[in-house]
């Protein structure tokens, strides 16, 4: 996925720098200045539809973060997963560990509010995530709970007895 970022990053600044070039060796006329206008729109529409896609088919899971706590009778663990539909959350507990699964749609502002004209900062996951937890004891399968709150994913897995 890297190599393919670099390979396209290197010929659109190729691509680029040769049509910046030409436009500016020479004295600016309203033609030209048009085409620099054009030129600057088209990058603003390829920068903006990258950072949207994300290399969609290149994409690996992200790990929401957790909390993890041992209590006397149960481990509890907290998931970081707003703006998750419970839906679309694959929850596999097994004696040893515990799965997290789903995926986390692109979070962009609605067509009331009119269409993105800058990006400023992308910092939210997105797409398909997958966290792995190991358990440091066996816990009761059948009585694992979850409930999602503000955000979280609660997770409640009871210790089996011995």
């Amino acid at each position: 996925m890297h190599r393919l970022w670099r390979i396209f990053r290197y010929r659109l600044k190729r691509s680029v720098r040769t049509k910046i070039f030409s436009l500016i060796d020479k004295p600016m006329d309203p033609i030209r200045n048009i085409k620099l206008r054009w030129l600057h729109g088209a990058l603003h529409d390829i920068t903006y539809e990258l950072s949207r896609s994300q290399f969609s088919r290149f994409a690996h899971a992200w790990e929401p973060a957790i909390n993890a706590y041992r209590c006397q009778t149960c481990i509890r663990i907290c998931v970081d997963l707003a703006g998750v539909d419970r839906s679309v959350i694959d929850l596999t507990v097994e004696p040893r560990r515990v799965v997290i699964r789903g995926t986390r749609e692109l979070p962009e502002p609605t067509h009331a509010e009119g269409h993105t004209v800058q990006l400023l900062a992308m910092e939210i996951d997105y797409g398909p995530f997958r966290r792995e937890v190991p358990l440091p004891a066996e816990v009761e399968i059948d009585q694992a709970h979850a409930e999602q709150r503000n955000g979280l994913l609660w997770i409640l897995l009871p210790l089996k007895k011995s």
